[in-house]
């Protein structure tokens, strides 16, 4: 036979495949996108089904005991313990000194905290660099982190000591003694040290991992330019780290106002004359000597209000430095 005669069997069979084969019943796309779409429906609501559980943890053990509290600092204490007072508590937590010098000293905390930022992250950088030495620094500079604030305190109350080690290295290139501890214009500003030495090496894993993000293509052209170290880290470091260093500043102040109890309990106890109190040690004292729990209450209160607006202003400062950089 003449091979021209093959080509209409080729030509329906084609149209077969394409006209008969392939065709789909509209029943069985019916149910197909059916299942489609609940598959789809089901994909939705997973997220929502695998946070539930923290969300659920977080409202009862966290907002549920927050409003209880802000709703107790309206009541009174002694004698009045249970009636409603109204904003007396907060009157008599601003007329007392001992809360104002708190209060002073979350102003000072706020004024320190660039430098318990930029400690971690300079060393983060420098290890990031690889310098001689960094895979050992990385272990050195966390372990401070794992000890106990009971721990750190007890140490440095013996290096401290108006007669300790710290003081007589200082006498023998002829400085005289330091009271650290004991001098009310220096004591929280040591407390504070010891805490950022505490704590750095949690802030700087955290850098360590918003540097594994950073395009290191940036960081050869920079090199490639002729770009010093201090160029390098303000003008692509930083701006590549923007939102690693927003969580950093936030998680650091909260911290600062909520983690240093265990220190100040080891190392001055509020003193020398009140100087190193935080809002969260003047709330135990309310709470657990002077057997005010209402007034306790107002403080805790006032302390959530003064993390909220400081960590808002901070993240929105810094992300108004990162769009203009």
């Amino acid at each position: 036979m003449p091979i021209g005669n093959a080509q209409p069997s080729v030509r329906p069979a084609q149209a077969g495949r394409t006209d008969g084969a392939v065709t789909i019943p509209s029943a069985h796309r019916g149910g197909r996108s059916r299942r489609a779409g609940g598959g789809s429906r089901a994909e939705r609501l997973a997220p929502y089904v695998l946070v539930a559980p923290a969300i659920l943890i977080i409202v009862l053990l966290r907002l549920y005991p927050l409003l209880l509290g802000v709703n107790f600092s309206f009541t009174g204490d002694g004698a009045r313990n249970g009636t409603t007072v109204g904003l007396d508590n907060y009157l008599e937590l601003f007329d007392d000194p001992l809360f104002r010098t708190a209060l002073g000293n979350v102003g000072l905390l706020v004024l320190l905290l660039p430098v318990a930022v930029a400690i971690p992250g300079l060393l983060a950088t420098f290890i990031y660099l690889r310098v001689p030495g960094h895979r050992i620094y990385r272990s050195v500079y966390f372990f401070p982190a794992v000890l106990s604030p009971v721990i750190v305190g007890a140490i440095f109350n013996l290096l401290l000591a108006f007669d300790g080690p710290l003081n007589a290295a200082l006498g023998s290139v002829g400085i005289g003694s330091v009271d650290w501890l004991g001098d009310p214009d220096i004591a929280m500003f040591v407390v504070v040290g010891v805490h950022i030495w505490a704590t750095f090496g949690m802030a700087l894993v955290v850098f360590l991992a918003g540097f594994a993000t950073l395009d290191s293509a940036l960081l050869d052209a920079a090199r490639v330019d002729g770009a010093s170290l201090f160029q390098v880290i303000r003008h692509v470091i930083i701006p590549g780290l923007s939102r690693t260093i927003a969580f950093v500043f936030v998680t650091t102040m909260v911290g600062m106002l909520t983690s240093m109890f265990g220190l100040l309990y080891v190392m001055t106890s509020g003193g020398p004359e009140g100087s190193t109190y935080l809002p969260e040690y003047y709330i135990w004292i309310q709470q657990g000597q002077m057997n005010r729990p209402a007034l306790a209450s107002a403080a805790s209160t006032a302390l959530f209000v003064i993390m909220l607006v400081v960590g808002l202003l901070q993240v929105k400062l810094l992300r108004r430095a990162g769009r203009e950089d």
